[in-house]
């Protein structure tokens, strides 16, 4: 694509990415995009880089607006590789420009750059940068989501750079907010904010709370949000705002999700019961079996749900490995505000159902006084009894969701 105008004189210079689907282990289906911003003033300056493979695309697009040899200051506001891994050919074009960071950015930088010859000038909150006409306003936001990452506020545009706060993986040919609607949906762009939050940045809910009243105190009031990924927030930057505000704080639906694989269908029969009961005592539900679900997507169902009940039968005198692995996903997100549940079949020893509620006992999360467990397939009494468990946990989880209402 093109460069592409926020306002006048400032730019996305980035890249789209249509084919990439795996993102570190997160499924992305949309692809997603690097974006970078190029703000001309008096002295020109370029915000953030983009991946590697797409140094030549993001140097094409600034060449159509300004020669990179005269863009005056680079800032970096977050050092990952889907972002700064193009830091070093950018620079060979702009000898000498300084570099805009945190101290944790410079030391990180040198780890994937030879950084020896870079013009580092290290800033904290509240450090600002005046390039003539404009102001640009540093805000630290460490483990938002790497140890580097910064913030930049154009002041007299009031347009919040925010690096992978607000983003979504969405591979789009719209730029803005309003255009994706007018082409897709708001459901469908807030279903991938929710996506992007719950697997990324779902443990930092306590740093992104502070963060945002961080913000106020500094009179960060954007009138438009670009972010590192997705689409650009300039008719509704409130909307993701208040969004994000809302699940730092642990808002969520009253729903329950069911989360199961099953190896020989036994542990399957049990989910539709269950399902059964949650429904029948009017509660919203989602069934995924993993094996058929990116971890990815079943961990976005997990975080819009208040409520999880996590099914599995016992191999080798351990959980089902794909059950497993989203535990094990789930343990580095440390969720919060989550009642759960478990059940599953087995043959000679039921350990796996063990195993998921002490993991959920280590994350600390709600647990449900009960457990289902059936050996082998279950019989007509155990499916009356995996109904029966359903519609118990509804109850439970419509009480533990009215703490949070």
């Amino acid at each position: 694509m093109k460069p592409v105008e926020l306002k006048p004189g400032i730019c996305w210079t980035g890249a789209i990415d249509w084919a990439i689907r795996d993102f570190h282990g997160y499924y992305i289906p949309k692809g997603t995009s690097y974006n970078n911003y190029l703000v001309l003033d008096d002295e020109p300056v370029l915000i953030d880089g983009v991946k590697l493979d797409f140094a030549s695309t993001c140097i094409q697009n600034i060449e159509a607006v300004v020669p990179p040899s005269k863009i005056r200051h680079l800032i970096v506001n977050h050092i990952e590789p889907d972002h700064g891994g193009a830091l070093s050919r950018l620079i060979e074009l702009m000898p000498g420009v300084p570099v805009y960071c945190t101290q944790k950015g410079r030391d990180g930088l040198a780890r994937f750059h030879d950084t020896s010859k870079w013009n580092f000038r290290v800033v904290k909150t509240g450090d600002t940068l005046n390039t003539g006409k404009k102001t640009f306003l540093f805000i630290e936001t460490p483990m938002l989501h790497w140890p580097d990452s910064m913030m930049t506020f154009l002041r007299e545009d009031r347009i919040l750079f925010s690096q992978d706060g607000f983003g979504q993986h969405i591979a789009s040919t719209q730029r803005f907010d309003d255009e994706f609607v007018a082409c897709a949906s708001m459901a469908e762009l807030e279903d991938s904010v929710w996506d992007y939050y719950a697997n990324i940045l779902m443990p930092f809910g306590p740093v992104i709370k502070g963060k945002l009243e961080e913000l106020g105190r500094l009179g960060v009031e954007p009138e438009m949000i670009a972010p590192a990924h997705g689409v650009i927030w300039r008719k509704e930057p409130g909307k993701v705002l208040r969004t994000y505000q809302d699940m730092a704080a642990g808002k969520t639906d009253e729903r329950v999700v069911i989360v199961y694989d099953t190896m020989w269908g036994g542990t399957g029969r049990m989910a539709q019961p269950i399902m059964q009961g949650l429904k029948d005592e009017g509660m919203d539900c989602r069934v995924i079996k993993l094996r058929e679900t990116p971890t990815s997507v079943a961990i976005k169902e997990f975080w819009r749900a208040r409520g999880c009940i996590v099914g599995s039968p016992t191999l080798n005198g351990h959980i089902f490995p794909y059950v497993g692995q989203f535990l094990i996903y789930l343990r580095g997100l440390k969720p919060k505000n989550r009642i759960v549940g478990a059940f599953g079949s087995y043959g000679w020893g039921g350990v796996a159902v063990k195993e998921i509620m002490e993991t959920f006992g280590e994350l600390k999360l709600e647990c449900f006084a009960e457990t289902l467990t059936t050996n082998y397939a279950p019989a007509l009494s155990d499916q009356a009894a995996a109904y029966e468990f359903g519609r118990k946990f509804a109850q439970a989880a419509r009480e533990y969701h009215k703490k949070f209402s």
